[in-house]
């Protein structure tokens, strides 16, 4: 790890576009990427493989600390795979979603991804995308970022993505999860959801994934993080 290398935290609610932002900012400046967000919900879903209750803190926290996973990076695109299999879909459902935010409640289990996350800091430079990358894992970060939009836009598209990968979902109750989810990030006792308090909040709901992009290497480059592109 080199603890030099300049850091790009995107915290933010479910649905606001970290994770495509992030993809993107990190293609554009050749830097690496950091999804929190899939070791959490790569937690959720070895314990459901392996059958462990979402509320065993103890064997959760074992499960994270020796977590079977390989990424590759294809272009701008990520397949995970745990345990050998490919989990790029799998982790990317409503139901893991719910799992992952509440294993992701459990202080032991945030503890055990902790030094892993760290880990991803290489030059020359990381995109860390998540809920507490700038107030919690990089609080160092040179520039952090909050991501927000309203809960009715993000799930709005939330339900086009699921329609267009040919799933049905009601829209009404995607909004009811992600309003679930975002009191339960917010009120957990470790590390809950909220801005650092030197992060920038960039609202996205009426701004174009390249509007959002274009910002974020302004401001990397602003601030001599990153050359202009």
């Amino acid at each position: 790890m080199s603890d030099s290398a300049p850091v790009l935290t995107i915290d933010g609610p479910g649905g606001a576009g970290k994770g495509t932002i992030s993809r993107l900012v990190a293609a554009r400046l050749g830097w690496h990427l950091l999804d929190s967000g899939a070791l959490y919900r790569l937690t959720a879903l070895a314990a459901v493989k392996h059958e462990v209750p979402l509320d065993d803190e103890p064997a959760l926290a074992r499960i994270a600390a020796s977590l079977d996973v390989v990424f590759v990076a294809e272009g701008e695109a990520t397949t995970v795979l745990l345990e050998g299999r490919d989990a790029t879909t799998a982790i990317r459902t409503e139901q893991v979603g719910d799992a992952a935010s509440r294993v992701a409640a459990l202080p032991a289990v945030r503890e055990a991804l902790l030094q892993r996350q760290r880990d991803f800091r290489q030059t020359p430079g990381l995109v860390a995308d998540g809920r507490d990358m700038g107030t919690v894992v990089f609080t160092d970060a040179p520039l952090k970022i909050f991501l927000t939009a309203s809960a009715s836009e993000r799930a709005r598209r939330r339900h086009l993505q699921l329609r267009e990968a040919g799933v049905d979902a009601s829209l009404s109750s995607l909004l009811k999860e992600i309003q679930a989810r975002d009191a339960r990030d917010m009120q957990r006792s470790v590390a809950p959801l909220k801005p650092a308090i030197d992060a920038i909040t960039l609202d996205t709901t009426r701004l174009t994934i390249p509007e959002v992009v274009d910002r974020l290497t302004e401001l990397l480059t602003e601030r001599g993080l990153a050359s202009a592109t």
